[in-house]
């Protein structure tokens, strides 16, 4: 075995370390059900709820102002987001997993985001709900409405088969779903049944835990949250904090822990060289009591129209605030459009390495923007997605629906919309006419007629970027335009 002379070894050793911290750890918190609007400083004039610590890493950092997840619910953007791929590219044409016992959505081959960073020499951890599906050794317990939502899962030592520890990360610490709340996962078994009111809790001591601990090598750290989705449970010191109802309160308990996480980064020296990122996986949802919530002056989705579920920007513009010191100025803000799944060419970006031809066929670097440049010319244009499956696609200011009503929960649903009459399909100017309020389809059928055709064309190439055509996990159909 050759063995290099000891002057030798030291420079290697010492070029090691410099290559080392020129690869930034990378926290990403990834919140449930969060709405636009629920950050007090993307919201000042129509929202009540304070959130200080998201604020000062606003302030501490960029604000994208037009980010959004690859879907208005919560599977599909998760997919996305860890393997920018758009998940109706996959037999998830519409809905969730259930969260019991399901199929893994991300197929055991496909490139991950947490796979890409151990390939840079990157320890990775999850940390939080996983909601994309595993298998188990023992059949799930089935909540009753007595035990509440959250009181499902897998029962104390079952172990999970095809969960993220063989999906590129090496750890993971957290549960699948609302549904299944009570089973606490470590790695690859389930090892206690708790409260579901004690997850957030317990998910962020792991997480500052996890911060706090030896870390010899860049980390990537993804923190996906339990909160504030339903069941919506604030810790009782939470409770009756926000004077706006309990979903307020968990509101405010989450951005407490997004505090926490950012204050274990200053105390264990790690903020400096850490790109850190917090966004949403959709719109809040309406069984947050949005109505109650609107008639105290809080409006979740801002003046942007819709909520969780739906094909309207309230479903799928998410807030995405990003701090990396010596790197994104502080305080700074873009407008420019971009998609969860863009977190992967970015990551592979920031760490110099380029991607697959067949990974991350929807994914652009952002990368510029943070720099506070032009995100080069690689999406024509971003697609949205309901969770009935129904599809948008937003090129500039023009966006178009390709459903009568809601896509989603939202009113007017689409089968209401077809009773009354309305057109089968939506056009908007986002530039005059954020809140998606008038339908200019039959103004403009030659512009509709070309951005569906542009969606067809990424349906059909199996990518929306540059690159060798790529097949879809299914087919994939679109409905046809009443128009030309």
């Amino acid at each position: 075995m050759n063995r290099l002379p000891p002057f030798a070894l030291m420079v290697f050793l010492v070029a090691a370390s410099l290559a080392a911290a020129a690869k930034p750890n990378i926290v990403f918190i990834l919140a449930d059900d969060l709405g636009y609007g629920d950050i007090q400083c993307l919201n000042p004039a129509r929202g009540k709820i304070k959130t200080p610590h998201l604020d000062k890493l606003a302030g501490q950092g960029m604000t994208f102002t037009d980010a959004h997840s690859g879907s208005s619910v919560c599977t599909p953007t998760r997919y996305g987001l860890l393997t920018g791929r758009y998940a109706w590219r996959t037999r998830l044409q519409k809905g969730v997993l259930d969260g019991g016992n399901d199929e893994p959505l991300i197929a055991e081959d496909r490139l991950t985001v947490a796979g890409l960073l151990k390939q840079q020499g990157y320890t990775t951890a999850c940390i939080g709900k996983w909601h994309l599906g595993f298998q188990s050794d023992a059949a799930p317990n089935k909540p009753n409405k007595k035990q509440g939502m959250g009181r499902g899962g897998l029962p104390p030592q079952s172990r999970i088969i095809g969960g993220p520890t063989t999906r590129g990360f090496d750890l993971f610490w957290g549960c699948s779903n609302a549904r299944t709340m009570a089973s606490l996962i470590e790695g690859d078994r389930v090892v206690e049944s708790l409260p579901p009111v004690e997850m957030l809790p317990r998910l962020t001591r792991r997480a500052v835990d996890y911060l706090s601990g030896k870390h010899d090598q860049p980390f990537f750290l993804y923190v996906p949250l339990t909160s504030p989705h339903t069941p919506i449970l604030p810790a009782p010191e939470w409770q009756g904090k926000s004077g706006l109802g309990a979903y307020a309160d968990f509101v405010m308990q989450t951005d407490a822990t997004v505090g926490r996480i950012l204050a274990a980064l200053d105390e264990n020296g790690l903020a400096e060289n850490t790109l850190m990122i917090f966004s949403a996986d959709n719109g809040c949802s309406p069984q947050a009591d949005v109505k109650s919530l609107e008639k105290q002056g809080h409006h979740a989705s801002a003046q942007y129209r819709g909520y969780k579920a739906d094909i309207w920007d309230g479903g799928h513009r998410v807030p995405f605030l990003v701090r990396w010191p010596g790197h994104v100025k502080a305080g700074s803000t873009s407008n420019a459009t971009l998609c969860l799944g863009d977190f992967m060419a970015t990551a592979a970006d920031v760490v110099g390495t380029p991607l697959p031809e067949s990974a991350a066929p929807d994914s652009v670097s952002f990368l510029p923007a943070l720099k506070g440049q032009n995100i080069p010319a690689g999406r024509e244009a971003i697609v949205h997605h309901s969770i009935n499956g129904q599809f948008a696609i937003r090129q500039g200011s023009w966006k178009l629906c390709f459903c009568a009503g809601s896509g989603g929960w939202g009113t007017p649903d689409d089968g209401e919309a077809a009773r009354q009459g309305l057109p089968a399909a939506q056009l908007y100017d986002l530039a005059t006419d954020p809140g998606e309020t008038t339908n200019l389809i039959a103004q403009h059928p030659a512009e509709a007629a070309r951005l569906a055709a542009l969606l067809e064309s990424y349906i059909a190439r199996g990518r929306s970027t540059s690159g060798p055509v790529q097949e879809n996990d299914v087919e994939v159909k679109l409905p046809r335009l009443p128009v030309k």
